[in-house]
């Protein structure tokens, strides 16, 4: 569930940067599925910044690195970006500026990064920090997805073994029940109906059963629907702080990066909003603007609930030190480990409550169907 709330609210987050044109800015979780023209090919910037890094410090020059890479590229649409790039590098354009020409291959925030490095010299530091940011955001995005594979597995079991008895096995039953006559226990008798009717009418409940399917499978992949549905569950106490603090995380370590990059901290904030959920965007906005007047980080931060009391105390830390950067990664990785430590502690709980559950359920509908040969077999007796 908690992993199915982070893919709406990135992909609703993604829809609306790339409908803002110029500050398009694709959610970070979702770089490496980024497609090309209408192929879906991806652009895995995570590889090809190491392969770039790579020949970098092998001696190679900037515009040989990028053609030993657009020739060793096996996906046609891939090379044909990487091409275009080489064309503007050969015209005499930056590579920051070379790589803002192709949105949709290269987000604003990794041209950003390139940008800043340009200006200081330091691409490869620049291009090895990204790479180290995009695979600590992968990780922690990985944790919450693998924590969910387990219970879902057990639900889909669940629910195949309670479809196979109410469709399968009780119809059978109920019309043995039928030849008996017996009276049977109100639930019992619930129960065998719904097996008569099934049996009467089972290709239009499969029939209706398909449409209904299709229909939710049709409602939940409208953008819209699938946006309400995250707020809604995000509205849980539960999994709404949990929620927070993941995206408060993913905020840090976008704006401790563009930070330690050479960004500057109102030019980092306002690239970065994006990755927050609507309705952390306002006030998120709010301490862009505070900061532009003059405040300090940590206190425009505090006052418009983007902090805990933990971050809070070290970004007036990172102030006085004047590591602003390196503090906001440090309390992005603090949420991460709050967020790892929830969900080992939810999984662990999650897991026998859902057996449990499950056999409750199975172990009802078996008892229901076989409760009148009991009463059968007390009678003879």
């Amino acid at each position: 569930m908690l992993s199915y709330v982070l893919d709406a609210i990135d992909e609703s987050d993604a829809r609306r940067q790339v409908a803002g044109a110029g500050l398009a800015f694709i959610s970070i979780a979702r770089e490496r599925s980024l497609n090309f023209g209408s192929r879906a090919t991806r652009m895995p910037l995570v590889t090809f910044s190491q392969e770039l890094v790579a020949l970098l410090d092998a001696g190679l020059s900037l515009v040989e690195s990028i053609e030993t890479l657009a020739e060793k590229e096996a996906a046609p649409a891939v090379r044909r970006t990487l091409d275009q790039v080489l064309v503007r590098l050969r015209e005499g354009q930056t590579f920051g500026a070379a790589l803002a020409e192709h949105p949709v291959s290269f987000p604003t925030l990794y041209v950003a990064t390139v940008r800043a490095a340009e200006r200081t010299g330091a691409l490869r530091e620049a291009l090895t920090r990204y790479v180290a940011y995009q695979q600590q955001v992968d990780v922690l995005r990985k944790s919450l997805i693998n924590a969910s594979i387990y219970p879902a597995v057990l639900c889909g079991a669940g629910l195949l073994v309670v479809a196979f008895l109410m469709g399968y096995v009780v119809p059978r039953f109920s019309s043995i029940y039928e030849d008996l006559g017996s009276n049977l226990p109100f639930a019992s008798r619930m129960l065998m109906q719904w097996g008569q009717f099934l049996d009467k009418n089972g290709f239009a409940v499969l029939v209706g059963t398909i449409a209904t399917i299709a229909g939710l499978v049709y409602t939940f992949s409208r953008p819209a629907v699938r946006a309400a549905f995250a707020r809604r569950i995000a509205s849980i106490p539960a999994l709404g702080s949990r929620l927070h603090i993941y995206q408060l995380a993913r905020l840090y370590r976008t704006v401790g990066m563009l930070q330690r990059g050479g960004t500057p901290m109102v030019t980092a904030m306002r690239m970065s909003a994006g990755l927050l959920s609507a309705n952390l965007r306002p006030a998120f906005a709010n301490a862009t603007q505070a900061v532009r007047e003059g405040r300090s980080l940590g206190d425009a931060m505090e006052k418009y609930g983007l902090t805990t009391p933990v971050s809070a105390r070290m970004l007036r830390v990172g102030e006085r030190s004047g590591n602003m950067g390196e503090m906001m990664e440090r309390i992005a990785g603090f949420y991460d480990e709050e967020l790892s430590r929830w969900v080992g502690l939810v999984t662990r709980l999650i897991e026998p409550a859902l057996m449990s559950l499950i056999g409750i359920v199975i172990g009802v509908i078996v008892v229901l169907m076989y409760f009148p040969i009991f009463e059968l077999a007390g009678s003879i007796k």
